[in-house]
């Protein structure tokens, strides 16, 4: 019997691919390796000849994807020599950052709009160790705070402002090329801060560089320093489409919202950090952006649990709220291999998900008359 050797996280994984040297201490949770689960009957009852795929990032460590980013940032922090980090958050920022710091044995101060996130995000920051500062105000004007601090004080931002968590996050796009044998057509994700739809940009066009000839406009993000050279994908790039809520969508209007309004906490954001790299990436790609209601995405939220067992959080469900309408519109044609990025585990934010359940709780004698009476009364 051969044994697989065991997993250690993605810096180690992409080791050649990421700006770390070999004596570098890795600050990792074992994140990333997340499974990319093709839809079954979603597809089949959406009666168009697409294969859509989920990648499920509620399964890293802290239950998101900014864990494939926090890994680079806290390891870089601490190769750096700092001894404290610090963000602004609607919630999973926050998670990844205080467990990494955790892990790494420095200090984390998250700061989190008052009101305004998921009980189980701050209950991760909490148990986490870290220091929160709750502000009366959004996470825009958080976000503002912390780049005002961090001049004044000795911490690292860790928000996507820091180019290690892009680093970080792109190894997403290898790991979908990996399994699919070639890029998705299309690439559909929620768009809030916009770092995430950067970042796998940047992996697909890394990933497509072949022996050290770059695709064109790729170089704007890697700087002409890929380290990948199999050219497994030459030429091959998604669309990469990006959906934000309707009350929070900036890309939308065409200009910052300064007071963003959605039940999806994780993409409540008017004033996007990667605003002028999405905008870029939705040029090279030739993808979009689009926008979906509250009541688009919970619906989405629901029937990814309901039929297919995936449970995400609100925001990720809007990658899959999108990619069904504008395959139904016919924007995107069929034939096409569709992968949604699903940022969140549900359980980042149950009461959201307690809300909109229709699954009864059935209350029955301890009798096994009564407990048979209410399993046939309840039968599919």
């Amino acid at each position: 019997m051969s044994f697989r050797p065991r997993y250690t996280g993605l810096i180690e994984r992409y080791r050649d691919r990421l700006p770390v040297n070999d004596d570098t201490r890795l600050i990792s949770l074992g994140e990333g390796n997340t499974p990319l689960i093709k839809l079954n009957h979603i597809t089949k009852e959406l009666g168009k000849d697409v294969d859509i795929y989920v990648k499920y990032e509620g399964l890293n460590p802290t239950g998101s994807f900014k864990d494939r980013g926090m890994t680079m940032a806290v390891t870089k922090a601490v190769e750096e020599g700092s001894k404290a980090i610090i963000c602004a958050s609607t919630g999973n920022t926050s998670a990844a950052a205080a467990a990494y710091a955790a892990r790494a044995g420095i200090a984390a101060f998250v700061l989190i709009p008052d009101g305004k996130i998921a009980q189980g995000k701050l209950a991760q920051a909490m148990m986490h160790g870290a220091t929160v500062i709750q502000i009366k105000g959004n996470f825009d004007q958080g976000m503002q705070l912390v780049k005002e601090v961090a001049d004044h004080a000795p911490v690292t931002i860790v928000n996507s402002i820091n180019p290690y968590r892009l680093q970080g996050q792109k190894t997403a796009a290898f790991e979908i090329v990996e399994e699919l044998g070639r890029a998705p057509d299309y690439h559909c994700l929620p768009v809030g801060n916009a770092g995430n739809i950067t970042a796998h940009w940047i992996g697909y066009c890394e990933y497509s560089c072949d022996s050290g000839d770059h695709v064109t406009d790729a170089c704007a993000y890697c700087g002409g320093k890929c380290k990948y050279a199999g050219g497994a994908i030459v030429g091959n790039r998604p669309k990469m489409i990006g959906y934000q809520a309707a009350g929070s969508a900036p890309f939308m209007r065409g200009h910052m919202v300064d007071d963003p309004e959605t039940v999806a906490t994780a993409i409540r954001i008017g004033h996007p950090q990667s605003w002028d790299k999405a905008w870029q990436v939705k040029e090279e790609s030739g993808g979009w952006f689009d926008e979906c209601s509250d009541e688009e995405i919970l619906a989405a939220q629901k029937l990814l649990a309901e039929k297919e067992g995936v449970f995400c959080e609100p925001a990720s469900a809007t990658s899959l709220a999108g990619a069904l309408r504008d395959v139904k519109s016919g924007k995107i044609p069929e034939g096409s291999t569709i992968v949604c990025t699903l940022t969140g585990h549900g359980l980042k934010d149950p009461d959201t998900a307690i809300k909109q359940s229709t699954s009864a709780v059935v209350t029955v004698n301890a009798e096994l008359d009564a407990v048979r009476e209410a399993i046939l009364n309840n039968m599919v």
